[in-house]
């Protein structure tokens, strides 16, 4: 019977968790675990409004108080989980605590990756927390020279802020172009171009060989071809490893691709996952699977409650259409689907010269993506074609 459901991770997926079981019925005991201090948070708004000083970082929270009273819900934060036991169906806290449950769901998200040569070195930064954005955010209103290493959402995002807050910036990209992975080469170079056309170069194609610094603060950034690029700030975008540290001994699966999933989000029995360090089998896709979009963070949270309502044997698959979207500067970017620098791309509406467009992206014939600049309104009759490009055939 399940009568206490433990939520560990205090972001959207374990709050729309908790909201989801109370909106499904559930009277049990629900506790929400977190390691940050914070009430829970919105992530996205970080890179943009937060970091900008547009937002006081209040207005970033989730859900007012009052909101998570009429939840019912114990929250448990600056209390980070350090172990699990499935056996016994308890988490250990670092306060040296312990919590029993009937039903666990993992939503500790990522954090941040940074590199070795960073360690110590004052002035570099990751963005993951609020705390990150506001150290970061104190830093840039000195007008330093900025590096951002990286040129995927959060480093594109965090660059346009920097510049709006006047610093003079430089993205550093190992490969061919910004968001390459997911764009490919074509229209992903025309980031760089948006960069550029604000006082933001870009630098693709070159690593970073190391950071280099002098009484004990970082003052370059040495890239692989010898070019020496001076910094009073770096900030290293240069992606998150899932948060799966503390299950290490727990027996579930867990590996660099997260806490990998049935089609259902069970781990193992009883324990389920939800959001950004959740790798399920996407039935849809025939493929294991794993989003850092804050869309699936709240999809997949809804799934996982109505889920662990409905009892295994009830269980629906988890079949969502992926969603990202980034602001930097005037440009809103949408995409639909999973589209990859591999796939064949084709601009449908628009033109790439005026920067507003809707590009769709084919693999094998099947539609696998849809990417939209400048285009929310005309990116909607293309949803439905990515979504009958992840059907599998005869479905």
């Amino acid at each position: 019977m399940l009568r206490q459901v433990v939520v560990v991770g205090a972001s959207a997926a374990g709050l729309t968790t908790v909201e989801a079981l109370r909106r499904g019925g559930f009277e049990g005991k629900v506790m929400l675990v977190g390691a940050e201090p914070h009430l829970p948070y919105d992530r996205p708004p970080l890179s943009k409004q937060v970091l900008a000083g547009d937002w006081a970082p209040e207005r970033a929270r989730l859900r007012a108080e009052d909101h998570l009273d009429g939840l019912d819900v114990e929250l448990v934060l600056g209390n980070a989980a350090t172990s699990l036991d499935p056996v016994r169906a308890r988490v250990e806290l670092a306060d040296g605590s312990g919590v029993d449950y009937d039903a666990l769901v993992i939503a500790t998200g990522v954090s941040a990756r940074t590199l070795p040569s960073a360690e110590g070195l004052a002035g570099v930064h990751v963005l993951r927390t609020l705390d990150d954005a506001l150290a970061l955010r104190a830093e840039l209103l000195t007008g330093p020279r900025v590096v951002v290493v990286g040129a995927g959402l959060i480093g594109c995002e965090v660059a346009a802020t920097a510049r709006k807050l006047g610093a003079e910036v430089t993205i550093v990209e190992p490969l061919e172009a910004p968001m390459v992975r997911v764009m490919g080469a074509r229209i992903g170079g025309l980031i760089s171009q948006v960069h550029a056309d604000h006082g933001v170069p870009v630098r693709t194609g070159v690593g970073v060989a190391s950071l280099a610094g002098s009484m004990g603060r970082v003052t370059a950034v040495l890239l692989a071809d010898g070019t020496k690029l001076p910094a009073d700030v770096v900030v290293l975008g240069i992606g998150a490893n899932p948060a799966v540290g503390w299950l290490q001994g727990s027996g579930l699966n867990i590996s660099a691709a997260g806490v990998e999933c049935d089609a259902t989000c069970q781990a193992v029995p009883g324990v389920y996952a939800a959001g950004d360090v959740a790798s399920w089998t996407h039935e849809g896709l025939g493929a294991q699977l794993r989003l850092e979009h804050r869309t699936n963070a709240t999809e997949q949270g809804i799934a996982v409650a109505k889920n662990l309502l409905a009892g295994p044997d009830n269980a629906q698959p988890y079949l969502p259409l992926p969603y990202f979207w980034t602001d930097q500067y005037d440009l809103k970017i949408q995409g639909f689907g999973l589209p990859a620098a591999q796939d064949e791309v084709e601009v449908v509406e628009g033109d790439l010269e005026s920067r507003k467009f809707v590009a769709l992206y084919r693999r094998a014939g099947r539609v696998t993506g849809a990417v939209g600049w400048n285009s929310a309104r005309a990116m909607r009759p293309y949803r439905q074609q990515v979504i009958d490009g992840m059907t599998p055939a005869g479905a």
